[in-house]
């Protein structure tokens, strides 16, 4: 019962984070489909979800890593914070080493 459960919450999970992949590349800096040009927040949460969205690429050419249309510097610099969240930046390699002496 515990892993079917476990099974679901993990479905269910992946479910939810692929449903906020970017979308398909077309013209850079201009609005998407829906007339929205995505910002500093967005490009933070395209950095968290880059790793799980880079696997379903390589399966689905409508799955793209990064959003082009974006406003520029303010979603660059939020998907890199996402990405440097995920894989834990430069400070844990330092916290780990002195915690070792």
């Amino acid at each position: 019962m515990k892993k079917a459960f476990a099974v679901l919450v993990i479905a269910i999970v992946a479910l939810s984070i692929m449903s906020c992949a970017p979308g398909p590349n077309g013209y850079v800096n201009t609005k998407s489909e829906k007339g929205f040009v995505p910002g500093f927040w967005y490009g933070l949460w395209n950095g968290i979800i880059s790793p799980v969205t880079f696997i379903i690429s390589l399966f689905n050419a409508n799955v793209q890593m990064y959003e082009v249309h974006n406003n520029g510097g303010w979603y660059n610099f939020g998907f890199i914070l996402g990405i440097s969240m995920i894989f834990g930046g430069g400070a844990g390699s330092t916290a780990r080493r002195r915690r070792s002496r």
